[in-house]
């Protein structure tokens, strides 16, 4: 696996602690297992999951002149879900107008799924 820090920019004490341990269970990082999901220029989107609780968290890390940012959010997907998912197309707006009028013109919700 690549260090997905790059080598000219050293991360903050807080960004290391986000890492360090599950935001779920709070175990320590020697329950963490992580993968790299894809790999851009400046960003890295990471797949991070506790072994203890098996909480995930999706973070996607980047780096600019400014320093290195990152955003993550805890999920169940599974790291192969992920990648099956994020290649999908976007719903738009139509998509939405499109399930609330059928919504909307069915009176028993339970028979549209």
């Amino acid at each position: 696996m690549k260090d997905i820090i790059p080598p000219n920019n050293k991360p903050s004490e807080d960004g290391l602690k986000m890492i360090s341990h599950c935001p779920v269970c709070h175990y320590s990082n020697t329950a963490i297992e992580a993968k790299v999901l894809e790999e851009n220029d400046n960003s890295h989107l990471v797949y991070i999951k506790c072994k203890r609780c098996q909480s995930a968290v999706l973070a996607l890390f980047s780096s600019n002149s400014f320093g290195i940012s990152s955003i993550g959010v805890i999920t169940d997907f599974e790291s192969y879900e992920v990648a099956k998912f994020k290649n999908l197309s976007r719903v738009n707006n139509d998509d939405v107008l499109s399930v609330y009028k059928h919504l909307s013109e069915n009176d028993d919700f339970s028979k549209v799924f």
